[in-house]
C-alpha cells in the first residue's frame, strides 16, 4: 500500500505516452527506471489504443519500481509508476491526481490534457516522453511543457514499431532529444539531478555575465544572430537548461563544448528562440478581433484594395494562418472584393520552411473548429494541409526585427510574446517602429504580458485585456522617440554630474569646505561658464545685477539675459575672445540695475583646460562703482561737487572713446562677416544648382522606377499566372500518378527524395515531410538492399536498369530505374518505378507446376510420347523417347515429316522410318491425338510412337 500521509514536496513528474501493443518498447523503457531516482512516472495510453489493457501486474514484471493504477485524489509519491485508467483525463493539482471521465466534448486528448496540467503545475519539474504509438496525441502538450522549461524526449524513430506519434512529436520542434527507449530513463534522471545541482550553484550565476558574452560571440559568428538585446535572465535560464541536458556543470566547459560541436550551437539557438505557437492561441482575443476591430478596418477599404498585415516572430506560422482564416471569413461575409496580403517573419530558417509547407498533424483538431477544418484545410492520411486560398495570401520570410527593414503601409500588426524577451531599451526602439509601419487607424496587437510602455502618445488602447491598440496620428515624432541627442545636452548633463559630484553631501559638515564656499560667495566675482553660442552651462555667484529674466519664451542664452548696457559689450567681448582665442576685458561698463547705475568690469576668457572645459568660455563680471540716480542729493561742498563733475566728464569721455573703438571693431567684424556671407552665398548658389541638377536626376529616376514598377507588376501577374498553371499541373500530375497505381520515387542528383506516389508506402515508409531527405536514410521493405547502389550506377552510366525485387512479405516488383531528364536533356536525378508483378509471378509458378505435371503424366507411358502445341512447338517428351532420341532428332526426323498432317489439328496414324548416322533404321507407327484446352482455347497434339 502507498502511504498517502507523507507530505508532498516538489519533485519531477514524467508523463509517458505509449501504445500498450508495443510491449517490447515498454519493457526496454521501464526496465531501466531506477527505484531510487526520486521521480514519479504517469503511464498514458494513446487514444488509438485505449481499448488495449496494460495491467499493473504486466508492467510490474518489467521493473523493480512499484506499479499501481492511479486513483482519484491520490497523492503522487516519488519512485512510483502510476497507470492512468483508460478513457480518463488526468490533471495534477497540489501533488495529487485528479481523474475525470473523457467525454466526446473534450477538446484535448488524455495525453495532451495531462501534459498541459504537468506544464502548468510542475513547471521545469515536468517531463514528457513520447514512445512508439500511432496517431498524433501529445503534440500540443509537449509544446506547453517546452514553454515552461520542461524536458521533452522522444523515442528514436528507427527503434519504434509504430512511428507516427514520434514523427509528429519531432515535427513540432519542441523535442530536446530523440533516443532509444532504453536510454531515456537514465537521461531523465541525469537531467533532474544536474538541475538540482545547478539551481544551488551561486558561482554559476555570479560568473555568468563573462561567459555569456563569449556564448553570444559564438552564436553571432556561427548563426549570425545577436542575442545581446534579449533579457539576460531568460537567456541564462535557457543556457543552463541545455547544460543540464548535456550534464555540463560550468559555463567554461559548456563554451568549450559549443566550440567543438556546431550542432549544439544550432540547438542552443533554437532553445533561446523559445518558439511555441498554436492555432487561435487565446481564442477570446481572436473572437474580439473578428467581431469588433477587424470588420471596420476591412469596411474602410475600397473594392479591389489589399489588406496588409504583419506577424513578426511567427515561428511555424499557426498564428498567421489563424489570422488569415478569420480575415477571409469576414471578407466572404461582406461580399466585397478585398485581397489579403499577410507577412509572417521569423529568424529561424527551419521554422519558416515548416510554415511555408502548411502541413500540420491531426492533433490540430483540438485547436481548430470542425467548420474551419472543413473549409480551409485538406486532409491527407495523418496530416492536414492549408488550402490554396489561404496559402496564396501569405508570404513567409526570414527577418530579424532588430536589424532588418520593417514592412510598411500595414493595416494590422500582431507581435505577441516577443517583447517580453527583449531588454526595455530594445522595446523602446521597436514600439515607435510599429507606429511607423502602420497606416493611420492601423491596429497593433501585443501579448497579454506586454505593453506600449511610455508611448501613450503613439497608440490609444482599444482593449486593455488583450492589449489591442489603435495608431494615433501625430504630425511628427516626439524628440524622445527620434532619439537624436545633441552635443549641448550631452555636455550639460556631464557638467551637472561633475558639479554635483564635486560637493557630495557627506562633506557638508566639513569646515574647510564651508569656509571656501563662504569666500566664493562673498568675495569672488560672478563667473558664468558658457558655450560659444552663449548658452549657459554653469553659474558661480549672484547674477542679479548683470542678468535678468525677460518676457517671452524662456531662454538660457547669456546675451538674451544681459541687462541694459551690458548686452552689446558682452556680445562684442564674446566675439572678440572667440576670434582672437585670447582673454578680452571691458572696463567701466554702465549697467542699469534696480534704479542704480553700476560700473561693471567684464572679462571673457577662452578655456583650453582642463579637458571637460576645453572649447568653452568663462565670463567674469565685477561691480567697480555704484551711482545713485535718485533726485535726492546729499549736501556736499561745491569744490567736491566740481571735482566729481570733472571726474564724471573724464569718465564719459573715456567711455565714449571705448564706444568708438568698440564701434569700429564691430564695423570691421561686420564687413568681414559680410564678405564671409557673400562667399557663403556664392557657395549656396552653386549648391543650389547642383541640387537642382540632382532633383532633375531624381525626377528622371522616379520615372524609371515607375516604369520598372509597372514592369514588376506585369511580371508579378505573369508569375501568379504561372503559379496557378503549376498548381493545376501539380494536381493533374498527382491524380495521374495515383491512378496509375505504380509506386514511383523521383530522386535528385544528390540522392534526395523529390516526389513519390502513395503506393511507395508498401515498399518504404515515406511521409510528406520526407521530401528532401536522403534516400539512403529511409529503410525499405525489400530483401535486396542494393537499391541505393543501383540508383548511383544509373546516375553514373545514364543507362536504365531493370531488375526483379522481392519484399519481406513475399511480394514481387519489377524495379525500373531511369535517368530523370529536364527539357534541355540535363540529368537532374533518377526515376524509380516499382511495378507489381505478383500476378505474373503466380502465373509463371502455375505454368511451371503444370509443366511438371505434364512431364509426370508423359513419363507414366512406357511407349515413346511427344506433347506439342498447335504451333508445332515441343512442350515435353517422356523418358521412353528420351532414351532413344534427343529433342533435336525428334524435331528433325519426326516432327518435320509430319508437319502438314499436324497443322490440320486432326487425329491420324502414319508410319515413318529414318536412320541416324548409318546406324540401324528406326521405324515408328505415329498415332496423333488432339487435346483442346477450354481455358486458353489452345489445341495440343499428343503423339504416341510404336516401335515397329
Amino acid at each position: 500500500m502507498i502511504d498517502q500521509t507523507q507530505q508532498y514536496h516538489p519533485f519531477p513528474i514524467v508523463g509517458v505516452a505509449v501504445s500498450p501493443r508495443d510491449t517490447e518498447t515498454i519493457q526496454q523503457f521501464f526496465s531501466e527506471v531506477s527505484p531510487t531516482s526520486n521521480i514519479a512516472y504517469l503511464v498514458l495510453r494513446t487514444t488509438a489504443s485505449q481499448e488495449e489493457r496494460l495491467s499493473a501486474e504486466t508492467l510490474q514484471s518489467y521493473t523493480s519500481v512499484p506499479v499501481c493504477v492511479a486513483v482519484d485524489d491520490e497523492v503522487i509519491l516519488p519512485n512510483y509508476i502510476y497507470i492512468i485508467p483508460s478513457q480518463t483525463n488526468v490533471h495534477i493539482l497540489n501533488g495529487k491526481i485528479q481523474l475525470q471521465p473523457n467525454s466526446e466534448d473534450t477538446i484535448l486528448s488524455p495525453i495532451d490534457s495531462c501534459f498541459h496540467s504537468l506544464a502548468q503545475h510542475q513547471g521545469n519539474k515536468a517531463a514528457a516522453v513520447i514512445l512508439s504509438a500511432m496517431g498524433s496525441d501529445g503534440t500540443t502538450g509537449i509544446k506547453a511543457i517546452k514553454f515552461q522549461d520542461g524536458l521533452v524526449l522522444v523515442q528514436l524513430e528507427e527503434t519504434a514499431s509504430y512511428q507516427q506519434m514520434p514523427q509528429n512529436a519531432v515535427l513540432t520542434g519542441a523535442t530536446d532529444a530523440t533516443l532509444p527507449p532504453s536510454q531515456i530513463p537514465r537521461t531523465i534522471e541525469q537531467y533532474f539531478q544536474h538541475q538540482n545541482i545547478s539551481s544551488q550553484d551561486t558561482e554559476l550565476v555570479e560568473t555568468s555575465q563573462e561567459w555569456l558574452e563569449r556564448i553570444f560571440t559564438l552564436l553571432r559568428s556561427r548563426i549570425g544572430h545577436d542575442f545581446t538585446a534579449y533579457k539576460r535572465n531568460t537567456l541564462i535560464r535557457r543556457i543552463t537548461r541545455r547544460m543540464n541536458l548535456r550534464q555540463i556543470e560550468t559555463y567554461e566547459d559548456y563554451t568549450n563544448f559549443l566550440q567543438k560541436n556546431p550542432e549544439e550551437v544550432k540547438a542552443l539557438f533554437r532553445e533561446c528562440l523559445i518558439g511555441v505557437t498554436s492555432f487561435f492561441r487565446n481564442p477570446p482575443a481572436f473572437n474580439i478581433l473578428k467581431q469588433q476591430f477587424l470588420p471596420p478596418l476591412l469596411n474602410s477599404l475600397s473594392e479591389g484594395d489589399t489588406f496588409r498585415a504583419w506577424i513578426p516572430a511567427c515561428y511555424t506560422g499557426e498564428e498567421v494562418y489563424s489570422l488569415a482564416i478569420i480575415l477571409q471569413e469576414i471578407i466572404d461575409s461582406m461580399n466585397k472584393d478585398i485581397k489579403l496580403q499577410l507577412f509572417g517573419t521569423d529568424i529561424d530558417q527551419r521554422a519558416i520552411e515548416k510554415a511555408r509547407q502548411g502541413i500540420f498533424p491531426l492533433s490540430i483538431q483540438a485547436e481548430v473548429t470542425p467548420k474551419y477544418l472543413e473549409r480551409f484545410f485538406e486532409r491527407d492520411n495523418q496530416f492536414y494541409y492549408i488550402n490554396q486560398i489561404i496559402r496564396n495570401s501569405i508570404v513567409f520570410s526570414i527577418q530579424n526585427i532588430l536589424k532588418d527593414p520593417p514592412f510598411s503601409r500595414l493595416h494590422f500588426l500582431s507581435c505577441r510574446n516577443l517583447l517580453i524577451y527583449l531588454e526595455p531599451e530594445t522595446q523602446k526602439k521597436i514600439i515607435p517602429l510599429f507606429h511607423y509601419t502602420l497606416n493611420p487607424s492601423g491596429i497593433l496587437m501585443l501579448g497579454s504580458s506586454e505593453s506600449i510602455g511610455s508611448f501613450q502618445d503613439l497608440f490609444s488602447p482599444l482593449d486593455h485585456r488583450w492589449k489591442i491598440f489603435k495608431r494615433r496620428h501625430i504630425k511628427e515624432y516626439p524628440r524622445q522617440v527620434i532619439n537624436f541627442p545633441t552635443g549641448s545636452q550631452l555636455n550639460l548633463s556631464v557638467t551637472k554630474t561633475s558639479t554635483s559630484d564635486s560637493c557630495p553631501k557627506d562633506q557638508e559638515t566639513n569646515l574647510e569646505t564651508l569656509i571656501k564656499r563662504k569666500l566664493l560667495n562673498e568675495f569672488c566675482p560672478t563667473a558664468i561658464l558658457i558655450e560659444t553660442n552663449g548658452d549657459i552651462i554653469h553659474i558661480q555667484g549672484r547674477t542679479g545685477k548683470f542678468l535678468e529674466i525677460v518676457s517671452g519664451y524662456p531662454t538660457n542664452n547669456i546675451i538674451n539675459l544681459a541687462r541694459k548696457g551690458l548686452k552689446f559689450e558682452l556680445f562684442s567681448a564674446i566675439q572678440a575672445a572667440i576670434s582672437s582665442e585670447k582673454s578680452v576685458t571691458r572696463q567701466q561698463i554702465p549697467v542699469n540695475s534696480n534704479g542704480n547705475t553700476e560700473l561693471v568690469k567684464l572679462q571673457v576668457e577662452p578655456l583650453d583646460s582642463p579637458p571637460p572645459l576645453a572649447g568653452r568660455l568663462l565670463v567674469i563680471l565685477n561691480v567697480i562703482e555704484s551711482h545713485s540716480t535718485s533726485n535726492e542729493q546729499e549736501n556736499i561742498p561745491q569744490d567736491i561737487a566740481l571735482q566729481q563733475k570733472d571726474n564724471r566728464i573724464a569718465q564719459l569721455e573715456k567711455e565714449l572713446q571705448d564706444t568708438r573703438e568698440s564701434h569700429q571693431t564691430t564695423i570691421e567684424e561686420l564687413e568681414s562677416s559680410n564678405e564671409e556671407l557673400q562667399a557663403t552665398n556664392e557657395e549656396l548658389e552653386s549648391s543650389n544648382e547642383e541640387l537642382q541638377a540632382t532633383n532633375e536626376e531624381l525626377e528622371s529616376s522616379k520615372e524609371e522606377l515607375q516604369s520598372l514598377n509597372e514592369e514588376l507588376q506585369t511580371l508579378n501577374q505573369e508569375l501568379q499566372s504561372t503559379i496557378n498553371e503549376l498548381s493545376v499541373t501539380q494536381n493533374d500530375l498527382r491524380n495521374l500518378l495515383n491512378i496509375t497505381e505504380v509506386a514511383t520515387i523521383i530522386v535528385d542528383h544528390q540522392m534526395r527524395v523529390k516526389r513519390f506516389t502513395p503506393e511507395v508506402t508498401n515498399i518504404m515508409p515515406l511521409i510528406p515531410t520526407d521530401i528532401g531527405r536522403p534516400i539512403h536514410d529511409v529503410t525499405t521493405n525489400l530483401n535486396d538492399d542494393g537499391m541505393v547502389q543501383d540508383i548511383l550506377e544509373v546516375l553514373q552510366t545514364l543507362t536504365p536498369k531493370t531488375k526483379l525485387v522481392e519484399t519481406r512479405e513475399g511480394g514481387w516488383y519489377r524495379m525500373e530505374i531511369t535517368p530523370y531528364r529536364k527539357d534541355n536533356y540535363q540529368i537532374e536525378g533518377t526515376v524509380v518505378n516499382f511495378i507489381n508483378i505478383n500476378e505474373l509471378k503466380q502465373k509463371e509458378e502455375a505454368l511451371k507446376q503444370a509443366q511438371l505435371l505434364q512431364q509426370s503424366l508423359l513419363d507414366t507411358y512406357t511407349q515413346p510420347a511427344i506433347l506439342l502445341t498447335n504451333q508445332l512447338e515441343i512442350i515435353n517428351i517422356n523418358l521412353a523417347l528420351q532414351n532413344q532420341l534427343t529433342i533435336e532428332q525428334v524435331e528433325e526426323k519426326i516432327i518435320k515429316p509430319l508437319e502438314i498432317r499436324l497443322q490440320n489439328n486432326e487425329p491420324f496414324e502414319e508410319t515413318i522410318s529414318f536412320s541416324l548416322d548409318n546406324e540401324r533404321p528406326y521405324r515408328y507407327l505415329v498415332r496423333c491425338s488432339i487435346i483442346p484446352d477450354q481455358e486458353t482455347r489452345i489445341k495440343y497434339c499428343l503423339l504416341f510412337l510404336t516401335n515397329l
